[in-house]
């Protein structure tokens, strides 16, 4: 069957369309709302629209007076003027006399300080390969971890050996992005009682640029039905596991009189455990019900975080959803995502 391809839209001539116009990228008001100097003259040039999606190699503007930025090059026409292309396919951004170009899709970049959930992928000498959906994959070295008798204990060569035994192949993790190398690989590590194996629960993957950057990306969500608490883990990295809440153990230190680091030590055999608990119906509805709305605000293209995975949860529930799979039908997950953006706007 042949394959027709459809040639681009034709570009925008600020001559031909009205005096509002000015050259497809406004000059008059920037992103953040503010009005352009008085000698900012309207520019005449070829031009997109800013906001408007371009492709690789579709010309953004020709005006000499705008700069270039992310996702932009320069390209030189045989009379010598130069003009920014867009090398990304996204939508225009302006910022006063930047352009740049927002990518619809794109692989994480790995930043110090971000909670990721991985997956490993080898087992090496001292230390472990991790898939956190980056360019580059991870490591996380056995001295990042927490070990049995203590975080601060020294690692000997037995520890080595039983390195299978804290994490193997195929097992999922939360960690913290520690340092990254001048090639921007990224090193992990789990020194803390958030942090370690996931068990009890389902793992969901979307895109990296649908998690908003919040102050915490562990949410505890209570359900209704009899589902008790769930923990939702959102990664930065676009990889989620949504579980059965287990109580922190840091959580009753106080109460006890028990020290953090004591706690570390009795606690270690049970965190590299790969025996999941046993999760009622109630929960395990409870957990789907919650990755359905996750899939449906994705599929809405509307960014997660726990103000919009409430809405939706509660909106869920008012439309009292049967099933494991409806974040999957198109007319369920909308109602809910316009439900959950009307009670937004309300609030």
């Amino acid at each position: 069957m042949p394959i027709q391809i459809i040639a681009p839209a034709p570009f925008v001539d600020a001559g031909d369309g009205d005096d509002d116009d000015e050259g497809g990228v406004r000059l008059d008001v920037d992103n953040d709302g503010d009005v352009a100097m008085e000698g900012d003259a309207p520019s005449r040039k070829t031009s997109r629209h800013a906001g408007r999606i371009v492709t690789p190699g579709e010309l953004v503007t020709d005006d000499p007076q705008w700069m270039r930025g992310h996702g932009t090059y320069l390209s030189t026409t045989a009379d010598g003027s130069q003009s920014i292309v867009s090398s990304l396919a996204g939508t225009i951004s302006k910022t006063n006399k930047l352009l740049s170009i927002c990518a619809l899709r794109f692989r994480y970049v790995p930043e110090i300080g971000d909670l990721v959930v991985g997956r490993i992928l080898e087992v090496q000498t001292k230390r472990w390969r991790v898939d956190i959906a980056a360019p580059h994959s991870a490591t996380l070295l056995l001295s990042s971890i927490n070990l049995p008798g203590g975080i601060l204990r020294k690692r000997t060569s037995t520890d080595e050996l039983q390195i299978r035994t804290f994490f193997s192949e195929g097992d999922l993790l939360v960690a913290e992005v520690q340092t990254l190398n001048s090639d921007g690989q990224a090193s992990l590590h789990t020194r803390s009682l958030k942090y370690g194996k996931l068990r009890n629960g389902v793992f969901l993957t979307v895109d990296a640029g649908m998690i908003r950057r919040m102050k915490s990306h562990v949410l505890t969500m209570p359900t209704s039905n009899g589902g008790g608490e769930v923990d939702i883990y959102l990664g930065v990295n676009g990889y989620i596991w949504i579980a059965k809440h287990t109580a922190s153990l840091s959580d009753g230190a106080g109460d006890k009189g028990v020290s953090i680091t004591r706690l570390e030590e009795e606690a270690s055999e049970a965190i590299y455990s790969n025996v999941n608990e046993e999760i009622s119906p109630e929960t395990r509805a409870e957990i789907s019900r919650i990755g359905c709305v996750i899939r449906a605000l994705v599929k809405a293209n509307i960014k997660i975080d726990e103000e919009m995975l409430n809405l939706g949860y509660e909106a869920a529930l008012e439309e009292a959803l049967q099933g494991y799979d409806w974040g999957s039908d198109t007319a369920a997950g909308k109602r809910i995502v316009d439900a959950a953006l009307a009670k937004r706007r309300k609030t």
